[in-house]
């Protein structure tokens, strides 16, 4: 019989197992975490020794997690879920009202509805209503004071004193790799809407070296753009959490989209404890885990 008492799932180890699978590779991990490349590869190989496996490998070419690896990471979300919603709960304070939350299709689509599910099971009190729009638009809505706080992505030069920055993005330019560019002429465009913020730059900023995009397919949503490109439809902008390992980058041509941020932006009058509260947790949960992950 396998004698368990010498063996552990450290919290901290478990955190830096998931960052690895969220973000890549140990390198980014460490970025994203806060700790340098060998900081994380220490906890990964003492609970690699604690259980007795390899959790990563360490062989060019082969799939970065072990079978083991694999199992543990999806006891990994358990546990730490648990983990945190148990702190939270002991340390929680009664929280009571109404907050009016924007978010978008990006953030709805990643583990920020986890934490909102938590935050609404530990403040049964608070009622929290959410509209998904794009980033402007939400942005508008909050300064016609229609929300009291929202989560968007912006451009890092954009961001103002009062915004709570949660974590950064790359932007990038990408297309199918069986998609030839035009070596004169317009190149044909995937955008989002009108209210798109990187459709604006890229229409804007994006053709001052000369290069014409020429719209050939509008969506609002992600999952269409990333369709679209791998279709070879044409070029479009993607941030870092939408690529894809067939896409390939554009790195000549076209000039170097700026930096992204998500932020937690609040009305000019929006202040509550409940609001104070959810916002605090939000960072808080980014914070340990080293930014949010899709869900796909």
């Amino acid at each position: 019989m396998t004698d368990l008492t010498s063996r552990r799932l450290d919290i901290d180890a478990l955190r830096a197992l998931r960052a690895i699978r969220r973000h890549g590779g140990v390198t980014r991990a460490g970025e994203a975490l806060g700790l340098t490349q060998s900081a994380v590869s220490h906890k990964i190989k003492r609970l690699e020794t604690s259980l007795d496996c390899d959790l990563l490998n360490r062989r060019s070419g082969a799939p970065m997690f072990t079978a083991a690896g694999e199992e543990l990471l999806d006891y990994a979300g358990r546990i730490l879920g648990l983990h945190d919603e148990a702190l939270l709960s002991l340390t929680k304070t009664d929280l009571a009202g109404r907050i009016l939350l924007g978010l978008t299709e990006d953030t709805t689509c990643s583990d920020l509805s986890r934490i909102l599910g938590r935050f609404r099971r530990l403040h049964p009190q608070v009622a929290v209503r959410t509209k998904v729009r794009m980033s402007l638009v939400l942005r508008a809505m909050l300064e016609r004071g229609e929300l009291d706080a929202a989560i968007v992505q912006i451009f890092a030069h954009e961001v103002r004193p009062a915004d709570v920055v949660l974590f950064g993005e790359n932007l990038h330019w990408v297309k199918s790799p069986d998609l030839p560019l035009p070596s004169e002429g317009p190149i044909p465009f995937l955008s989002f809407d009108d209210n798109c913020f990187y459709r604006r730059w890229a229409l804007d900023i994006g053709q001052d070296e000369g290069e014409l995009l020429e719209t050939v397919f509008e969506c609002a949503s992600a999952a269409g753009i990333v369709a679209g490109v791998n279709a070879g439809l044409g070029i479009a902008l993607l941030s870092d959490r939408h690529l894809r390992p067939e896409m390939e980058i554009i790195r000549d041509r076209l000039p170097a989209p700026p930096a992204l941020t998500y932020i937690v932006r609040r009305a000019r009058k929006a202040r509550s404890l409940a609001l104070d509260g959810l916002v605090a947790e939000i960072e808080r949960d980014i914070s340990r885990n080293g930014g949010l992950a899709l869900v796909v």
